[in-house]
């Protein structure tokens, strides 16, 4: 029998059907550190800050801190030993390696069972690709969140570093009941933040609860995250979020809804039924063409609004990528030796897992996606160029996206937008992580790599900026002039979160033994 993880309609708001298993212990042969004095050896450093590449430099790291970032010479030309930092207590030599800081993806679900049910599985694909801080609604369930939140902190398991957003509305120990006036969302968001929530993720909330929900998180120093599915969109689009307050909206909901020319909702097919969810998906990228147009007035004045308002888009393009062209996203590099048999499960194509909508999926679907991509993505660009920040992640893994390896195919979009591999990183680490610190009323604490601030950081021996593939876990297949054959280069080697220092291959490896264990379980 198919096995189900649905999302569940109540009131106001969605919830996991299943608890997905928490992280076991950290092992002691997991990770490095912190050390006293840690010393990165001659890399060349991608600071975050959109800044080009520059060293090499040494990377002197204190506990959990960066202490210092020196530059200590001049490319292809010898390094005189009396310019650098003085030993550590481990040394990495990282001559014609790459440094940047941990990735922060801030849309993220750690999975659940039966598809993906040990969150180990979740968080190590994710420090396998650089991914040092994660920002969702990870499990569903807001205990179970801020003990995983609590364990990372500690760095008692191995997993980034947690941001715990919470669905109005859920939490075993919430008493109100649903959130059916706006003083009850009033109510949820301070017993939210009570219980430890960092913010607020809003789904399906009639426009004066919803504006009640930001209001009172923006009081609270919380910050707030919108999906604004099509059961509301017809109600409050993505300029109508921004003027209540919302600080970040996530896919693409809500934004072609705010360019509408001749119409005011979605001219959906007669026969439509939102729950049939090819129906549902196919038809949503055939509001390509009716929005106004790139360079118009209108286009051009809800960049100028957004701007206004400091909004931050979180776009997941590889969330819904799958729909450009279904053989490739099921066929990708990862999939044989990355996924478990029973997430491949919940996406083969079937009318109950959530996203694995395939069942009949043809040319035209794909060409209506491709049109949409074209004009989502020009939108993006225009915003980013006009000063508006734009970020990295992945909303895996549903609908053949897979955890961290989505987040590197997300920059290879942005990338394809028109952003520049350093902007592209810029989103994954700077802006994502004032879209973390900002609503705090705080400055970061990490991001970019400077002096003072935690030490979350990548290590790759190739450079990203040159070929973004080079940071999926599977590596590039490149010529060796040298012998003739085709070698896999690439793949993060390093990932340092909190000071720690983890092999990023080994962590994949752990994934690609779990999966393992699974299908000769499944033989069994």
């Amino acid at each position: 029998m198919k096995r189900i993880l649905l999302l569940v309609l109540l009131t106001s708001t969605f919830l996991t059907k299943a608890q997905v298993a928490p992280a076991p212990d950290r092992g002691s042969d997991e990770g490095e550190g912190p050390f006293d004095r840690m010393v990165i050896r001659g890399a060349t450093l991608i600071d975050g800050t959109g800044a080009p590449p520059f060293g090499p430099v040494d990377i002197v790291i204190e506990k959990n801190r960066i202490a210092d970032v020196v530059l200590v010479g001049t490319p292809k030309v010898p390094i005189n030993a009396e310019d650098r930092p003085e030993k550590g207590t481990k040394e990495i030599d990282a001559h014609g390696a790459y440094v940047l800081p941990g990735f922060i993806n801030i849309h993220t679900h750690v999975g659940g069972n039966p598809k993906a049910p040990e969150s180990e599985y979740a968080y190590k694909l994710w420090m396998g690709h650089g991914i040092t801080t994660i920002r969702g609604v990870p499990a569903g369930e807001l205990n179970w969140v801020e003990n995983e939140k609590k364990r990372s902190a500690a760095n008692k398991i191995v997993a980034p570093r947690i941001i715990n957003f919470q669905v109005p509305g859920t939490g075993v120990d919430w008493k109100g009941g649903p959130l059916l006036t706006p003083q009850k969302a009033r109510e949820w968001v301070a017993w939210a933040h009570s219980e430890g929530v960092d913010g607020i993720k809003i789904f399906n909330l009639d426009p004066e609860i919803f504006k009640a929900a930001v209001d009172e998180a923006r009081k609270r120093n919380m910050g707030s995250v919108a999906h604004l599915s099509q059961m509301m969109v017809g109600r409050v689009n993505a300029r109508d979020a921004a003027e209540m307050g919302l600080h970040n909206l996530t896919h693409f909901y809500g934004l072609f809804e705010s360019l509408y020319k001749e119409e005011d909702i979605q001219h959906w097919p007669r026969d439509l039924i939102y729950n049939d969810e090819q129906q549902r998906f196919s038809q949503v990228a055939y509001q390509w063409d009716k929005i106004h147009a790139r360079g118009s007035d209108e286009w051009n004045e809800l960049i100028d609004f957004f701007l206004e308002k400091d909004f931050i888009l979180d776009p997941t393009m590889t969330a819904y990528l799958a729909g450009r062209d279904v053989m490739k996203a099921r066929n990708a590099d990862w999939m044989d030796t990355y996924v478990l048999p029973s997430l491949q499960e919940f996406y083969d194509p079937n009318r109950l897992d959530h996203g694995s909508y395939f069942y009949n999926w043809t040319t035209w679907e794909e060409v209506a996606w491709k049109n949409f991509y074209r004009v989502w993505m020009s939108f993006l660009n225009d915003y980013k160029n006009a000063g508006g920040r734009v970020t990295v992640s992945d909303d895996a893994s549903f609908i053949y996206n897979l955890y961290g390896f989505g987040v590197i195919e997300e920059m290879e979009l942005l990338q394809e937008a028109g952003f520049h591999p350093l902007e592209v990183i810029r989103g994954a680490t700077l802006h994502a992580a004032e879209a973390l610190f900002e609503p705090k009323g705080k400055p970061i604490e990490f991001g970019i790599v400077r002096p003072g601030l935690l030490a979350d950081l990548v290590i790759i021996d190739e450079n990203p900026i040159e070929n973004l593939k080079v940071l999926y876990g599977t590596g590039f297949p490149r010529l060796n002039d040298e012998t003739g054959e085709v070698e896999r280069v690439g793949g993060v080697k390093y990932t340092i979160k909190d000071g720690i220092l983890y092999d990023a291959k080994q962590l994949l490896k752990d994934v690609e033994e779990m999966v393992e264990e699974q299908k000769m379980k499944t033989k069994d």
